[in-house]
This record gives structure tokens, C-alpha cells and sequence, in this order.
């Protein structure tokens, strides 16, 4: 499961789910009932990920026959595939390198309007997806690399962090107003003061339907439970970007899931999440990879119905 998981790009549990309820694949069992994944359920597993990526419903393609699932990603991507998807890289007049760049460019010159307008322009030019993915992490990304080795000031960075903030939240509050789907409720467990990841969570929910409450960083178990029960969340999404080795985290995960019970998912991502897999898996959440992955995660809870019955 891990090497299929980490060839497709899909998380176990959209696996698990696309196999059960969709018949996705039939993956072959050990005599212990593991399973088995040949390279031709990889690559089926691939194609219906770029599929989906592209806006179909995993109920509508699943029963598909490869080639039919060739032809239409085709049709969506053109002929050259890459193995493991990505979003396309440009849309319109934009290049993502050259916007990169250039929102680089701007914070090195403490061009606050300049980065703003960027940023602007391209929501405009680019799909949410590849906003999120293809510009603002990598953005986050290359500008704490640059602070850490010296290259940026501490003014630099919170000049950059400020505006992106407050951008990634207008983007949430702007597709919020008219969301009507089920709610989800976005945060950071106490001790997570980095909110980056959670907003860029909200950011990508809002705009694939769900009706986002994003709660703000360093909040205890009690007050994201009681939240979500108040509201009654379908989902809660945590994100864990910095420590990796916090002492107090996983009790705090614990309590959450005990205080919301079985019926509600807990999904867990950022990028120092994988340093807690243990007690994320052993509470019966779902850890994410990458925010392509939880899309792909909140797809499958609305699909089945349910998320009580779509937590593994």
C-alpha cells in the first residue's frame, strides 16, 4: 500500500475507498489478506486521479475501462503524461516560474504592492488549484528556505507572511458566502502557532464547496471539538507545521477524537504531520500528504454519505 500510495500520489485511505465502494481496482491478496497491486492497478489508479483532478466524479469514471480512462484524460491533459500528476503549470498569459519569480523579486525589494498586485492578478489568470499548489506554497516554501540560509531579513519575511495572509484569507471568506455544502472546520492543535498550512487548507475546502469555519492556529482540544459539535462539522482538518517532535502534541489529538467521538473525520496534514503518523493513525485519522490529497480525501467523505462511515 505505501509504495501505491506513494506511485499514484493518492493517500491509502482514497485508495481503500475508491476499491470498496467504487470498484475502482482488484488488487490480488497475500495469504495474511495484504494487498497486492500490480503495475497495471497503479497506473489505473494514476489515470483516475488525473481524471478526477481535472473535475470528474470518481462515481462516474471508476467503472470505466482503461482505455476509455486514457481517452479522457487525454482529452483533458493532452497525449504527454506524467506519471505521477501535477498540476499544468501555466495557464493564460501566466507562467508559475515567472510569477514566482517575480513575487521573489518583490519581497527582496519590500514591494508590498507590487507582491499584492501579483498575487491578484493571479487569481485571476490561474485555477485555485494551481494557485495554491503551483504559487503561493511553493511561494511560502522558497521564502522561509531564504530566511533560515540569510538571504531574507526577519522584515522581509513578515512583510511577505502578512500579505499572503491576508490574501489566502480572502480568498476563504470570499468563497464562503455562498458555500452551502457540508461544513468543515479548519485549525492548528494547541502548541502550532504556523497557520500558513491551515489557511491554505480553508482556501482549497472553500472552493471545492465546503462551507469552511477556519478557527485560527494554536487552539486546545477542547475549543476544536466543542466547535466542531456546536456546528455539527462533517470534518475537522488540522494542520501541524512546526515542531516535529512536540512532546504534548498527541495527547491533544487524543483528546480530540475522544471528545468528537467516531462520527466526525479528523483529517491531519502540514509539513511536519508525518512525525506524528503513529498516534494520527491509532486515533483513526487521516493523514494527508499534500493539499491535492485532501482534496481527494473530502471528495471521497461527500461521495460515501458520511464521514462516520468513511474514517478507516
Amino acid at each position: 500500500m505505501k509504495v501505491t500510495s506513494r506511485r499514484t500520489g493518492l493517500t491509502p485511505h482514497v485508495i481503500r475507498v475508491w476499491e470498496r465502494r467504487y470498484g475502482a481496482v482488484s488488487p490480488s491478496r497475500t495469504p495474511t489478506n495484504r494487498r497486492v497491486y500490480s503495475n497495471a492497478d497503479i497506473e489505473r489508479l494514476s489515470m483516475l486521479r488525473r481524471a478526477t483532478e481535472a473535475g470528474n466524479s470518481i462515481g462516474r469514471i471508476a467503472h470505466l475501462s482503461n482505455e476509455q480512462l486514457g481517452e479522457l484524460v487525454r482529452s483533458e491533459f493532452g497525449a504527454v503524461q506524467p506519471k505521477i500528476p501535477r498540476p499544468r503549470a501555466a495557464q493564460g498569459a501566466l507562467m508559475v516560474q515567472d510569477l514566482l519569480q517575480e513575487a521573489v523579486r518583490a519581497v527582496e525589494g519590500l514591494d508590498a504592492e507590487g507582491l499584492e498586485d501579483l498575487l491578484s492578478r493571479a487569481a485571476v489568470s490561474l485555477s485555485r488549484p494551481v494557485l495554491m499548489d503551483e504559487v503561493v506554497v511553493p511561494l511560502l516554501h522558497r521564502i522561509g528556505d531564504m530566511w533560515h540560509d540569510g538571504t531574507l531579513r526577519v522584515a522581509h519575511e513578515h512583510l511577505a507572511s502578512a500579505l499572503v495572509r491576508t490574501f489566502v484569507g480572502g480568498l476563504v471568506r470570499e468563497t464562503r458566502s455562498g458555500a452551502t455544502g457540508p461544513v468543515l472546520i479548519v485549525a492548528t492543535p494547541a502548541g502550532q502557532h504556523h497557520e500558513f498550512g491551515a489557511l491554505i487548507a480553508a482556501s482549497a475546502a472553500s472552493a471545492d464547496g465546503w462551507s469552511v469555519r477556519y478557527l485560527g492556529p494554536n487552539l486546545p482540544a477542547e475549543e476544536i471539538a466543542g466547535a466542531a459539535l456546536q456546528i455539527a462539522a462533517a470534518a475537522i482538518a488540522l494542520s501541524i507545521a512546526y515542531p516535529g517532535d512536540d512532546p504534548h502534541l498527541g495527547e491533544e489529538l487524543r483528546r480530540i477524537r475522544r471528545y468528537l467521538g467516531p462520527g466526525t473525520a479528523l483529517l491531519v496534514g502540514g509539513r511536519c504531520a508525518e512525525g506524528y503518523r503513529d498516534v494520527i493513525e491509532s486515533i483513526g485519522a487521516m493523514l494527508l500528504g499534500d493539499i491535492a490529497g485532501m482534496r481527494l480525501v473530502l471528495e471521497s467523505l461527500r461521495s460515501t454519505g458520511g464521514p462516520g462511515s468513511s474514517v478507516q
